[in-house]
């Protein structure tokens, strides 16, 4: 049953070859014997889980197979809601939160018949690049256990990469999906911004957060894509998804490489792979044009004004009184006032990270810094929305690396902010613009046992096109 994708867990269940209780039962063994040593993982769902596959068993008996994720066993990253079970965002503050209802995505994976196995852990409040931050596990990386699995989905993305989970759900605001894809040698799909419902996702910032896939190959991203897309009432910023996509003959592609993403900081073994791949494809009659996406140098610092001030917003909930860690009990009876439990509460409450960019967005937000930071980094999305738009005028996608370097070791950039934020220098344009990019490894170009990965960003609501490039290139790598 090893390294089972989702279709062949469907075929095989439809076959009968195997029942969806084996199916949860053997990744149920996997877990309980491997996550020991990677800890993907910070609640198992055992129980919840055996019930589900029951249940399927006895719609089988009836006949009714028409499921899309038949008997599937899916793991979610732990800030995305599935009632009744514990919803941590990997944080003090949340550690005995449980769900009241299930997020969108959810409902709409149980509809087809998902097994959610169970929650993974991240960066605390999805703050990082290394699930490093967060409260109770530090994630280890499958290809290597001394390095780092990437964040904040870094839980999701090596659950996948060890075959504990077939697939699993991640969340990403600057490169959270993605960036861990690379890392761990999987597949990472971030969809257009409002193509996926984030109702039931605990918000980190909303104009830029969106949940998508980690899976083993391209075909499974876009079964669990297709499932999760769409408009919900119960999120405005959500669309009627649409695509515009034309099937394009290879020789009339024509694929964008910005030259501003493969300078000095890029790691050379990284560059090598990618320009072996552009050779491999000019073979196959594809073009390549070398482009320009100037006010890409600023995102990152833009990215981190934006993401900051709405973090800032966002978790101003968590305040001691209405829900979550509380030293409220112990303040009554030394009869402090209201304002040392907001205090004493967050303090405690919050790790490092999650108090370094609050304090960041308050202050980008305050009375006095408001235009020279807040509102000059508005202009500066607008302005590198403006640029991927005219790019893509003449360019149908554009190839990019998706991390500068390979992992690294852990522990060795959690005392360095800056250079951990420079893990999503290629991934955090894509949120900006609001875009849809996937990330994919590349088999044949590996280094050190981790291969190099390739993010193809697309137009608006282009994910089929997105997916049949990245399909082509996996079944070229394949080869």
């Amino acid at each position: 049953m090893e390294n089972l994708t989702i279709t062949k867990i469907v075929a095989g269940i439809k076959r009968k070859e195997f029942s969806p209780t084996e199916i949860v039962n053997y990744y149920l063994d996997k877990i309980e014997k491997e996550d020991k040593n990677i800890q993907a993982f910070l609640n198992v769902f055992k129980n919840s889980a055996i019930e589900k596959a029951k249940e399927i068993e006895k719609i089988l008996k009836e006949n009714k197979n028409s499921f899309k994720l038949l008997g599937v066993p899916i793991a979610i990253k732990d800030n995305i809601l599935v009632k009744g079970f514990p919803c941590t965002a990997a944080s003090k503050i949340l550690e005995n939160y449980i769900a009241p209802y299930d997020a969108t995505v959810i409902k709409k994976l149980k509809k087809e018949g998902a097994i959610i196995i169970g929650k993974t852990n991240l960066d605390e409040f999805a703050m990082g690049s290394s699930t490093e931050n967060s409260a109770f596990l530090k994630t280890k990386n499958p290809l290597d256990l001394e390095k780092v699995p990437g964040g904040s989905s870094g839980g999701s993305a090596s659950a996948v990469a060890a075959d504990l989970v077939p697939a699993s759900l991640g969340s990403d605001t600057g490169g959270s999906i993605r960036q861990p894809a690379a890392f761990c040698g999987i597949v990472g799909l971030k969809p257009t911004y409002g193509a996926v419902s984030r109702y039931g996702l605990i918000a980190f910032a909303s104009s830029l957060d969106q949940i998508g896939p980690l899976t083993k190959n391209v075909e499974d991203a876009k079964i669990i894509f297709d499932i999760i897309k769409g408009k919900d009432e119960m999120d405005n910023t959500s669309v009627s998804f649409f695509s515009k996509d034309k099937i394009l003959s290879k020789n009339k592609i024509k694929i964008g490489i910005p030259k501003e993403f493969f300078g000095d900081s890029l790691d050379k073994n990284i560059k090598i792979g990618i320009e072996n791949l552009i050779k491999k494809l000019e073979k196959e009659k594809i073009k390549f044009e070398e482009i320009s996406l100037s006010h890409s140098k600023y995102a990152l610092s833009c990215y981190y004004i934006l993401a900051t001030s709405e973090a800032s917003s966002n978790l101003a909930r968590y305040d001691g009184i209405k829900y979550g860690f509380s030293v409220l009990n112990d303040f009554q009876k030394n009869n402090k006032n209201l304002m040392d439990i907001y205090f004493e509460s967050r303090g405690k409450g919050f790790g490092k990270e999650v108090k370094r960019r609050i304090m960041l967005g308050t202050f980008s937000l305050s009375s006095g810094y408001y235009d020279a930071y807040y509102l000059k980094a508005k202009k500066v999305q607008f302005l590198i929305k403006e640029d991927f738009n005219k790019i893509f005028k003449m360019v149908n996608f554009i190839f990019s690396p998706t991390s500068p370097f390979f992992p690294f070791k852990i522990g060795e950039k959690i005392n360095n902010p800056l250079s951990m934020y420079l893990s999503d220098i290629y991934t955090v344009p894509v949120n900006l613009a609001e875009l849809p990019a996937i990330s994919i490894p590349l088999k044949t170009q590996t280094f050190n046992n981790f291969p190099v990965s390739l993010q193809i960003i697309s137009p608006k609501f282009q994910e089929e096109s997105l997916f049949n490039i990245a399909s082509f290139i996996e079944k070229l790598e394949n080869e």
